[in-house]
């Protein structure tokens, strides 16, 4: 069976709400932060050195990194279902999606995250971060326009991409991208996006704690 480490306030919540889009069944293994630092508990280390989540194992498998989970989980259990035909043209743009979320679009969200606890010790690096956000939600929002769904129709790269949306509106940006805006609302009420929050928890989106 599928298990799902997850630590609460992470992005593994996404994979759950792609175990309840397909309806797989599966386990969690709850791991909490500490309340003073935020970091994952060591016990996270026992199943994979890096000691970070998501980790889903089956048996004598061990996956990392969200987008590898996702592509995981796909090949093995979701039989052709929330991606394009592995053979289309449309499947390059998919697999895109997948490694740009974390390649890319997340990078400069956290840095904003983490200068921006810095105080006025970070403001010579604020600037150069609020450029690169806007380059990168720039181009989802444009992505987005006239669609619903990254793709068109909504597939594993909406649930890749999802906390990028959602960091976007925890900084407070949805009226200046209102697609991304938009495509939240629209993602966030699916119902197996809704029994994912009720199974894992909801998550902390205030950056400033």
């Amino acid at each position: 069976m599928l298990v799902v480490h997850h630590l609460n306030d992470s992005r593994s919540q996404r994979i759950l709400w792609l175990l309840e889009e397909l309806g797989l069944d599966y386990e969690i293994r709850p791991y909490a932060r500490d309340a003073t630092t935020r970091l994952a508990p060591p016990e996270l280390k026992a199943v994979h050195p890096l000691g970070k989540s998501p980790v889903v194992t089956e048996g004598e498998a061990t996956v990392i990194e969200s987008g590898a989970i996702i592509d995981y989980i796909i090949r093995r259990h979701a039989g052709g279902r929330l991606q394009p035909d592995p053979a289309s043209p449309a499947y390059d743009v998919y697999q895109k999606w997948l490694h740009y979320a974390e390649g890319s679009a997340m990078l400069p969200l956290m840095l904003g995250m983490y200068v921006g606890r810095l105080g006025e010790a970070g403001a010579p690096l604020k600037p150069r971060i609020d450029s690169e956000m806007a380059n990168h939600l720039g181009y989802v929002e444009a992505s987005l326009v006239g669609r619903d769904w990254l793709m068109g129709d909504f597939s594993a790269a909406d649930i890749q991409m999802s906390f990028v949306g959602e960091v976007t509106g925890a900084f407070g940006q949805f009226g200046t991208y209102p697609n991304i805006k938009a495509w939240v609302d629209r993602f966030q009420t699916r119902p197996a996006y809704k029994r994912a929050l009720e199974k894992g928890g909801a998550y902390n989106m205030d950056f400033q704690k």
